[in-house]
């Protein structure tokens, strides 16, 4: 039990300890990353966020990922920020995960992430804005490869940027490629700091060429870049931290910002360097460039009253002293930061931003500048502009030719020089497709003089019209990815219309030929098809009566052959009745091809007709059978000798026989099964060629009554 308490209180100071250094190991994280020592900060960020994730932890090691353009590893954390602490997140986290997505080339999610970002500015137009920059850009790169661009030799694997012009040489800012034990190193991202260093411009190509340093007088041990020149050379505006003496001044957060300052060239040594009356120690003002007359001086600030983080502003030079500064505003500016100003002998501002939509981050954008106003920027397009930072652009108006710093893939470095040529115009239009034809005859395929052709939209809402000439040709110039509807028209002939969906091809010639019908054609196309159609219903006519006849026979020979199948199955039937009754009644025999009812002879008087009492025992036998047998027809055949007068014995026999029949049928069987039938004397058994020549038997044969089945 000892033991156990000994061990949880080991726990719980450990416990302690663990909390107390994660504790200690976010003050700081959060010192360094407030100091802007973003490669300190990351170390501890990372180890906090794997054992403590906060949102601060998540966020800060986003943004010290971000401004050390580790931009792969800042999506990471960024994304994680934004799917765990989205509900109170600040919208300007959206705008930095977007440019990390362009980095790696994810466009569509860095577009859905600046909607977002829009979306949730209180800006209402700023969504409808970013739409529109959208539509921009799609015109600006569909101009397609603006620019030849080429990686200098001199690059290496630190920063170089910057680069101009002076006299023989190219002027640019570098970092030591080696850096020595003391050499003090930018704890932003941990490069030795940078200076103005020189190459001469013949060797700027050559493996072999070697930079130096551009001035002693120069360097110190604080930043140096962005050097511009009068055209005289005898005057430099360059970018150092602020500084006196050559050493640096910080502010009272510790914060040594960035100025600009102004040294002349003085028998070969750049002396008299002072700092700009404009600049201040809590703010940075950086990034110089001339105007062609030398009468203003760009540069980039966070000055108080900036639109975004950095701005563009200018100041007039009077005869060496400076007027004061203005902001450009905001078709230069955004809110977010807008860097390395460059104003051209064409009268064009140059410069780069974040804040204007664009392929990476640092995007490098142009403004025309006319009677002291500057237009709308617009991205100067592909390929100079890349996924990634593009800036310190400067172009010989005349050559065309100039020099862009790049952290874009394939370089040397973080940053490198490139040289590049203008080889296509800045010509910005919205994409525009062809609707373009001929209005023909149909029937004579001949093009077709003063049509009408109407250009309309989805809206039905009429463009614009045309008159064909002879050529019968006609072309409307529209807008992409939209449905038209084409119609021509023409007098004595018919409307015809169609409908084209256009999609975003641009230049694209759709074909909107038309063919129309002449009214007199169609007239007499009617009338030869009526006539057509006449004999047509004729042959059918015909044709139908012949097939009612065929029909008609064919159902005849088809009720014939059913009679005849009826007959046999009928006869088959009779005959297997006639079988079974042959077989099972002794008093059934057959006679020749006939089937009778052999009884005992049936006795009347002498030339009388009357049943006598003897012969209905005889009948009772022909009704019992009958009886048995229901579906059973009988005739009943009476038959005289040859002697006496032949009418009187047919009507005699007749009689007999009518006289049995109605016995029969009082006995109970009904009329319609027994026929009577007197045959006299025509019939006999025995023929006699005279009375005398038969004997009284044979004359006996003859005088008989038959009962012939007729039917069973």
């Amino acid at each position: 039990m000892k033991n156990m308490k000994k061990l949880l209180v080991i726990i719980f100071v450990f416990s302690i300890q663990f909390i107390n250094a994660q504790t200690q190991d976010l003050v700081r994280a959060r010192h360094f990353f407030n100091k802007t020592y973003y490669s300190e900060s990351i170390i501890l960020y990372e180890k906090l966020a794997e054992e403590k994730p906060s949102q601060e932890v998540i966020r800060n090691l986003a943004d010290s990922y971000y401004y050390t353009n580790n931009l792969i590893k800042a999506q990471r954390y960024y994304r994680l920020l934004i799917q765990n602490y989205n509900t109170d997140l600040d919208r300007e986290y959206y705008f930095k995960y977007a440019q990390t997505l362009k980095a790696t080339g994810n466009v569509e999610e860095a577009n859905a992430a600046l909607k977002e970002y829009y979306t949730r500015s209180t800006n209402t137009e700023d969504a409808l804005n970013f739409e529109k920059d959208l539509k921009t850009l799609e015109n600006v790169s569909a101009i397609g490869k603006r620019f030849e661009i080429k990686n200098l030799a001199l690059n290496t694997p630190n920063s170089e940027f910057g680069a101009v012009k002076y006299r023989d040489n190219l002027v640019f800012a570098g970092v030591k490629l080696k850096p020595g034990m003391f050499d003090k190193k930018f704890k932003w991202d941990n490069e030795t700091y940078l200076n103005l260093v020189s190459t001469p411009l013949k060797n700027i190509n050559s493996n072999d060429s070697i930079s130096h340093y551009f001035s002693k007088e120069l360097k110190t041990g604080m930043h140096e870049s962005n050097a511009v020149f009068t055209k005289d050379g005898k005057t430099i505006y360059f970018t150092r931290n602020n500084s006196k003496n050559g050493k640096k001044k910080r502010n009272n957060d510790k914060i040594s910002n960035l100025q600009i300052f102004r040294a002349e060239l003085v028998e070969g040594k750049w002396t008299n360097i002072t700092s700009l009356p404009f600049n201040s120690e809590n703010y940075s003002v950086e990034h110089p460039a001339l105007s062609a007359d030398e009468k203003i001086l760009y540069f980039a600030s966070d000055m108080p009253g900036t639109i975004g983080s950095f701005d563009i502003y200018a100041v007039n030079i009077n005869k060496g002293a400076f007027d004061k500064p203005r902001n450009l505003g905001p078709n230069v500016n955004t809110n977010k930061r807008e860097q390395f100003p460059f104003a051209s002998a064409d009268n064009k501002l140059y410069f780069s931003s974040d804040g204007h939509l664009g392929y990476g981050s640092l995007d490098v954008f142009v403004s025309e500048i006319k009677d002291s106003e500057y237009s709308r920027a617009i991205n100067i397009g592909l390929p100079l502009n890349s996924n990634l930072d593009d800036f310190a652009f400067n172009i010989d108006s005349e050559t065309k030719e100039g020099y862009f710093a790049s952290n874009r893939e394939g370089g040397k470095g973080s940053d490198d020089i490139y040289q590049f040529k203008e080889i296509k115009d800045l010509i910005v239009e919205d994409c525009k497709q062809f609707i373009a034809g001929t209005i023909t005859d149909v029937d004579t395929q001949l093009a077709l003089e003063n049509a009408t052709v109407l250009l309309q939209d989805s809206d039905n809402k009429t463009l614009n019209t045309i008159t064909t000439a002879a050529d019968g040709k006609f072309s409307f110039t529209v807008p992409c990815e939209a449905s038209y509807k084409v119609s021509a028209f023409k007098e004595k002939y018919t409307n015809e219309s169609k409908t084209l969906t256009l999609d975003k091809t641009r230049d694209k010639i759709n074909d909107g030929s038309l063919a129309l019908k002449s009214l007199e054609t169609i007239k007499l196309e009617e009338k030869e098809s009526a006539e057509k159609k006449r004999k047509q219903e004729l042959i059918l006519e015909e044709e139908n009566k012949k097939k009612e006849e065929l029909a008609v026979v064919e159902l005849k020979q088809k009720e014939k052959k059913q009679k005849e199948a009826e007959i046999v199955a009928a006869e088959v039937k009779k005959n297997e009745k006639v079988k079974q009754i042959l077989e099972q009644e002794k008093d059934v025999v057959r006679d020749k091809d006939r089937l009778i009812i052999k009884t005992d002879p049936i006795y009347f008087d002498y030339n009388m007709w009357y049943i006598r009492k003897e012969s209905k025992v005889v009948l009772g036998r022909v009704v019992a059978l009958m009886n048995k047998y229901p579906g059973m027809v009988i005739e009943i055949g009476s038959h005289t000798d040859s002697r006496g007068n032949a009418k009187f014995n047919e009507d005699l026999s007749q009689k007999r026989a009518n006289s049995t029949r109605e016995f029969i049928i009082q006995s109970g069987i009904n009329a319609k099964r027994v026929t009577a039938k007197g045959y006299g004397e025509s019939v006999p058994i025995v023929k006699c060629k005279t009375d005398e020549a038969c004997s009284e038997e044979e004359h006996e044969l003859n005088r008989r009554s038959e009962f012939v089945i007729k039917n069973l």
